[in-house]
């Protein structure tokens, strides 16, 4: 009876608790905190230039950009003629009375939006506002209206010679050219057809009402720079298959609309093909090639050097395994291999760049197991490497044809540096190479367009942002223009994301991640976790710079530790990393795993056993992989606009990654496949008309889940493609938040908060 008594008191204690804690449900002003670090709530209301935006002079006399602080955007400028001094560039209240006696509206001076801005050749200067051009004169402020030129060439669907004696044009799926002196035509083509079509491209997202629509109109040729040859395409689309939508949104309609569009999937060999046509313009007539005819998703690109007829080709072979690159004599009639890559995985961000007056080519390529720089001398056929090293070259930023010098953005050449945060270096032909950037930080960087300086917005995700103007010459730091500022974010007690490393699942490398806490943080208590992903292999998770820092705020202002983790598998470090995702994509979350292993070990207030996870597109198929090959980690999943099953993707992005023919590694990491592995919660999304990873899948992941007698949640956002917008957007944000605050937090959310912050 004793016993009885002590187990009823027990009882009653454990349900007083278990409802005390439940009344301890989250609260709308956590709500509003979190949508207060929504981008477009905080960006430039609580936090300032954590990215400054330069734009550069035509005259390359100098730069404007905006400073902004509370309640203030000040238009400022840099000339290169003066001090290199940051001076205003207007006076902000005469010219805010001028442009509202022209517009007839109410502008404040600390509120301007203009855009375009230049100077004149009377040193005035020009801008844009409400869709047309203005000219301020700097002396008296008056405003007046620009006129607009007359366009006589290059009109939509026309494209004039450099020389203005031709207008190329298309008409009845051919090519013509009209003389601008006796406006005669001349077909160039005659054997164009609907479905065969010149001068032309395929748009990877044309959509098309119904079965039979019409494929929105596309004209493109490129002109030689001596206006005597035309290079385009032939799209050939008579044997490709079309993938389906249905448009349920239309206000106006009662039954759905049926969208197609032409896509291929992994695999497939009905697709969109295209091939390279030349045209001489003094014969009228094409200069025929060795060129391939390529499905869209590996097409010829084609690129004129300054030599007469001679042009520079560019392919991949399907499956991404061997890429060649060409020089192309249409004088001749013959083809000159210039550099061929083979690969056991795949030829990921290969690029080139022509030297034109010198007859060299630049070459950015991993064939060295790192992504260094080489030069092509196209006269001998020798190739060289300019740059050796275990460091990944990001981008060519400019080149001085002129003296040969190249610079360029790398990440991993300083051993202290974190190796995702990228540095701006020069280089000789030779391999001399100096850092210009010696801040151990981020450089996001611009060039001028003579290349004598450079913009710079250097930071980690932790060390706030500075944005200078630098000479490329030495990097030498000239005019100091902006400072990030967050102080309203720490007032209300936000933190930085907190960096961390582990070794990854082969035992021996350093992977990298941040972390997010809530700004009410609390080390006696526990808190959930939230996997942040995207393991796309062309893309990289981990925040490098200061502007990412409110990145994953706001899901983590409602009592969650969310974190974003690069693993073995991205881009951006070496061939031998990149490559451990290639046909091993379902693997790609092992690294994720044992980084909240390591945080749980580490922090005694992340909870474990308390997991979610949310991805889009490629981070929505993470999402779904990781509730079905790790339940027993993951146990909250929001899957948005995710490719399920690689062979229902469009073909490039599962061919480039998960490997060409298509195999059963295919079936065996597809979400659908597994269906039957789901343990926890799982709220599937997608837009109902999206054209770049067809819904499709979706459904039939949810059959799947359905037949597996599986309960999971379903969200179709009917008017929305890959990217949500609008009301769709915000309603898909809280269902999200929601999700996680009901199943991963054991708590009663909220809907109706308010959705906007002052």
């Amino acid at each position: 009876m004793k016993f009885l008594k002590i187990l009823t008191i027990l009882f009653s204690l454990l349900l007083t608790f278990s409802c005390t804690e439940k009344t301890k449900d989250i609260t709308e002003k956590e709500y509003q905190n979190a949508v207060s670090y929504i981008y477009t709530n905080y960006n430039n209301k609580t936090a300032f230039n954590l990215f400054t935006s330069v734009n550069w002079l035509k005259d390359s006399s100098g730069i404007w950009f905006i400073d902004y602080s509370a309640n203030k955007k000040t238009y400022k400028t840099v000339s290169f003629k003066g001090d290199n001094k940051v001076n205003e560039l207007f006076d902000h209240k005469k010219f805010a009375e001028s442009l509202n006696n022209i517009v007839k509206d109410t502008i404040e001076e600390n509120n301007i939006s203009i855009s375009n801005i230049q100077y004149e050749e009377d040193k005035n200067l020009s801008f844009r506002t409400n869709d047309k051009t203005y000219v301020l004169d700097l002396n008296t402020y008056n405003i007046t209206e620009k006129e607009q030129p007359n366009k006589t060439l290059g009109n939509p669907g026309e494209s004039a010679s450099p020389d203005g004696k031709w207008i190329a044009y298309a008409k009845d799926y051919n090519l013509y050219i009209k003389s601008t002196t006796t406006n005669k035509e001349y077909p160039l083509t005659t054997d164009g057809q609907e479905g065969y079509e010149y001068a032309t491209w395929y748009g990877w997202a044309d959509t098309m009402s119904g079965e039979n629509g019409k494929r929105p109109s596309h004209f493109y040729v490129d002109w030689s720079e001596d206006s005597q040859w035309i290079s385009t395409s032939v799209v050939d689309l008579r044997n490709a298959e079309k993938m389906y939508l249905l448009d349920a949104s239309i206000d106006s309609l009662y039954r759905p609309k049926l969208l197609s569009y032409y896509r291929g999937s992994p695999g497939d060999t009905t697709m969109v093909h295209t091939k390279p046509v030349f045209f001489n313009i003094a014969a009228k007539k094409e200069i025929k090639t060795e060129l391939p005819n390529n499905t869209h998703i590996n097409s010829v690109y084609i690129e004129w050097t300054d030599r007469s007829g001679i042009a520079i080709a560019n392919y991949s072979e399907r499956g991404y395994k061997k890429e060649h690159l060409l020089e192309v004599d249409l004088n001749t009639n013959t083809t000159k291999p210039l550099f061929t890559e083979e690969s056991e995985t795949n030829i990921d961000n290969f690029s080139f760049r022509q030297l034109k007056n010198k007859e060299k080519i630049l070459v950015l390529s991993e064939k060295s197991g790192w992504r260094q720089l080489y030069v092509i001398d196209t006269k001998t056929g020798n190739m060289s490497p300019i740059t050796k090293g275990e460091y990944y070259i990001h981008r060519i930023q400019h080149v001085d044809e002129e003296n040969e010098i190249i610079y360029f953005t790398a990440s991993g050449k300083e051993q202290e540096n974190n190796p995702y945060h990228q540095q701006v270096y020069k280089t000789t032909l030779e391999g001399d190479v100096t850092l210009l950037t010696p801040e151990n930080t981020h450089h996001s960087v611009s060039f001028s367009e003579d290349g004598k300086y450079f913009a710079d917005n250097y930071s980690t995700i932790n060390i706030p942002t500075k944005t200078v103007l630098r000479t490329s010459e030495d990097g030498k730091i000239i005019s100091e223009l902006t400072s990030a500022d967050v102080s309203d974010a720490i007032a209300k007690g936000w933190q930085a994301p907190e960096v961390f490393e582990l070794t990854a699942k082969d035992g021996k490398t350093t992977i990298y991640g941040a972390f997010w806490k809530p700004t009410n943080f609390d080390p006696s208590k526990s808190y959930p976790i939230i996997d942040a992903t995207y393991t796309g292999p062309h893309t990289q998770r981990f925040p490098k710079s200061f502007n990412r820092i409110f990145d994953s705020q706001p899901l983590a202002e409602l009592g969650f530790i969310v974190i974003a983790v690069d693993g073995l598998g991205t881009f951006g470090r070496s061939k031998e990393f990149h490559n451990h995702s290639y046909k091993n994509m379902g693997n790609n979350l092992e690294d994720h795993v044992l980084a909240i292993k390591h945080l749980g070990n580490k922090y005694s207030w992340m909870d474990t056993t308390r997991v979610g996870i949310y991805g889009h597109s490629a981070g929505g198929y993470d999402t779904g992989r990781a509730m079905l090959a790790f339940p027993d980690v993951y146990k909250v999943g929001v899957s948005s606009s995710a490719d399920h099953d690689f062979r229902m993707e469009k073909a490039w992005w599962p061919e480039m990654y998960q490997g060409w023919p298509v195999d059963s590694t295919y079936h065996q990491i597809s979400n659908v496949t597994n269906a039957k592995n789901l343990k926890g919660k799982l709220l599937l999304v997608h837009g109902g008309i999206d054209e770049n990873v067809n819904p499709s899948a979706t459904y039939k992941f949810a059959e799947a889940l359905i037949n597996a007698d599986k309960e999971f949640d379903l969200l179709i956002l009917p008017s929305q493609r890959h990217g949500y917008r609008g009301k769709s957007r915000d309603y898909f944000i809280k269902k999200r938040w929601n999700y996680f605050v009901e199943h991963l937090g054991n708590q009663t959310p909220i809907w109706d908060f308010k959705w906007s912050y002052e």
